[in-house]
C-alpha cells in the first residue's frame, strides 16, 4: 500500500456563529492555517456525535452554548503546513448563549466578533468555505 493510500483524511467539525450581523473567529496559533482568523471548532472524537462535537468545542474553546440544528457546509482543508487532510462539517449557529472568551490560549491568540462586511485577513479555508455558503443563503 502507498503512501497516501495509507493516510486517511481526519474528521473536524466548526461552528459559524452569528450574533448582530457579526460573526466570531479566533485567530489560530497552531497548523493547519497558523494566523489564521477561523472559525471555532476542532477533532470530532471517537464514538462522538457530530452535534455533540460541535457543541463540546466551542463550550471548550469559547466559552459559548450553542445547540447546532443547521448544517451550514462541509469544508475542507488539504495540507496547509500540517500535512493533514480535513474535513469539517460546519453548522450555522444564530442563538449562541453567553459571552465569547478566550479559553485555549495555547491555541488560539485572539477570539472577537467581526462585522461580515469588515473580516481579518488571513482567513482559513473552512471559514471561507462558510462565508461562501452564508451568501448562497442570502441569493
Amino acid at each position: 500500500m502507498s503512501d497516501s493510500e495509507s493516510k486517511r483524511p481526519g474528521a473536524a467539525c466548526g461552528a459559524a456563529i452569528l450574533r448582530d450581523g457579526r460573526l466570531l473567529l479566533v485567530k489560530r496559533l497552531r497548523q493547519p492555517e497558523a494566523d489564521h482568523w477561523g472559525l471555532p471548532g476542532g477533532k470530532i472524537d471517537w464514538g462522538e456525535g457530530l452535534r455533540a462535537a460541535v457543541a463540546r468545542e466551542i463550550a471548550e474553546e469559547v466559552g459559548l452554548t450553542i445547540t447546532p440544528d443547521r448544517l451550514l457546509c462541509i469544508a475542507e482543508t488539504i495540507d496547509k503546513g500540517d500535512g493533514m487532510h480535513w474535513v469539517a462539517p460546519t453548522y450555522l449557529v444564530e442563538d449562541a448563549v453567553g459571552e465569547a472568551a478566550l479559553l485555549e490560549p495555547d491555541k488560539m491568540g485572539g477570539v472577537a466578533w467581526f462585522p461580515l462586511d469588515a473580516l481579518p485577513e488571513p482567513l482559513t479555508d473552512a471559514t471561507k468555505a462558510a462565508l461562501a455558503a452564508l451568501k448562497g443563503l442570502k441569493s
